[in-house]
């Protein structure tokens, strides 16, 4: 089973993640009606539709509701577009967390530089679960990134993330893989903005 966008959302809200307001409309009349202050990131969502910044699926600093049309009437025509997500624009660093099972040594869990970064920087760390205090910090530094965290993000937020993604994991082993991209930090809270999950 996959849960996308609203489903994985919900499914970490639960387990105590700070996840960031969004709203879901299938109606471009519906726009009017979305309590959330401008400007917002548009993104269309589906069960089938993946890696949204390669194929333009998300759109970013939405000034107005006349920019919303236009994003709005954008997104739809993507394939496998069955909704458009609408989330307030968010501050701060982008990480990815994930989980993997792997045959050979149960959960992987995965710590980078999110967003676009994910894939151009490589800058990624794996433990296996469960984690520690001390693997969550040796995972930041191992990313080469911890002098700038310090100054743009709060750390122990970020490995409060980790640790409770592992401890997610040991709790609920019918997790087959998850995506937590982004993570965007700030010095003053850690917000999950995207995420995926596949359960067994």
């Amino acid at each position: 089973m996959i849960l996308v966008e609203k489903e994985a959302e919900n499914f970490l809200e639960k387990h105590d993640f700070d996840v960031i307001k969004r709203k879901l409309i299938k109606k471009e009349e519906e726009l009017g009606l979305v309590e959330i202050k401008f400007p917002w990131a548009m993104k269309a969502s589906g069960k089938n539709i993946n890696h949204k910044l390669k194929i333009g699926a998300v759109l970013l600093n939405i000034k107005t509701i006349n920019q919303a049309k236009e994003a709005f009437k954008q997104l739809k025509k993507i394939d496998g577009c069955e909704e458009i997500l609408i989330q307030p624009m968010q501050t701060g660093f982008e990480f990815i967390l994930g989980l993997k099972k792997t045959e050979e040594f149960g959960m992987a869990l995965m710590f980078g530089l999110g967003g676009s970064k994910v894939e151009s920087e490589k800058e990624v760390s794996f433990r296996i679960i469960p984690l520690k205090e001390q693997d969550a910090k040796e995972m930041l530094r191992e990313v080469k990134i911890l002098d700038k965290l310090s100054k743009e993000a709060n750390t122990e937020l970020i490995i409060k993330n980790i640790l409770k993604l592992s401890e997610l994991a040991e709790t609920h082993q019918d997790i087959s893989e998850l995506d937590i991209n982004p993570l965007i930090a700030n010095n003053s809270e850690a917000k999950v903005v995207d995420a995926r999950i596949i359960l067994d």
